[in-house]
C-alpha cells in the first residue's frame, strides 16, 4: 500500500514538472514563465517530497528533511518569484503585447478595487464618470450611505 502511495505522488510531482517545462517553453513573455516556474517548483517538487517522507517515514534523517525542504519551499518560492517579477518590471522588461493590462502602470497596482466593475475594467477604457460625482462630498449613488441622490452630505 505505501509503495502505491509513494508511486502516485511521485507520478503527479512528474506530471506537475512535465506541464510546467511545456508551460515554460510556450509562455510568451517573462512574466508568464516566471508562474510556470513558480508551478513547477511549488507543485512538481512537494508531492515527491511528500513521496519520500511516506516512503522513508517522517523521523528518519530523509523525512525530517524533505519536510524542512517542503516548508521552504511554501514559503520562500513566492516571495522570490514574487522579487524577481518585481525587478524584471523595474528593469523595463516589456510584457507580451497581448497582455490584458497592466495594473501598475495605470497606478492601480497598490489598491484593491471597491467596485466590482472596476476590477472589469481595463486601463485603456475610459473612465465611466457617470456612476460618480465629481464631487466627493454628495453621494448619487442610491441604497449606498448617505442622504439621497446629489444631495451634499452634512
Amino acid at each position: 500500500m505505501t509503495t502505491a502511495v509513494v508511486i502516485a505522488l511521485a507520478a503527479i510531482g512528474l506530471a506537475f514538472s512535465l506541464s510546467g517545462v511545456v508551460g515554460i517553453l510556450r509562455m510568451p513573455d517573462l512574466y508568464c514563465r516566471i508562474q510556470c516556474a513558480t508551478k513547477t517548483i511549488t507543485m512538481g517538487a512537494l508531492p515527491v517530497l511528500v513521496a519520500l517522507v511516506v516512503g522513508e517515514g517522517p523521523v528518519s534523517p530523509y523525512g525530517s528533511r524533505a519536510l524542512l525542504v517542503a516548508v521552504v519551499l511554501l514559503v520562500v518560492n513566492p516571495a522570490s518569484s514574487h522579487a524577481l517579477a518585481r525587478a524584471a518590471y523595474k528593469a523595463g522588461v516589456p510584457m507580451w503585447p497581448g497582455a490584458v493590462r497592466d495594473d501598475l502602470k495605470a497606478g492601480r497596482g497598490a489598491t484593491r478595487p471597491s467596485d466590482p466593475q472596476d476590477a472589469t475594467r481595463r486601463p485603456s477604457d475610459p473612465q465611466d464618470d457617470t456612476r460618480r460625482p465629481s464631487d466627493p462630498q454628495r453621494d448619487t449613488r442610491p441604497g449606498e450611505k448617505g442622504t439621497g441622490e446629489g444631495v451634499l452630505d452634512s
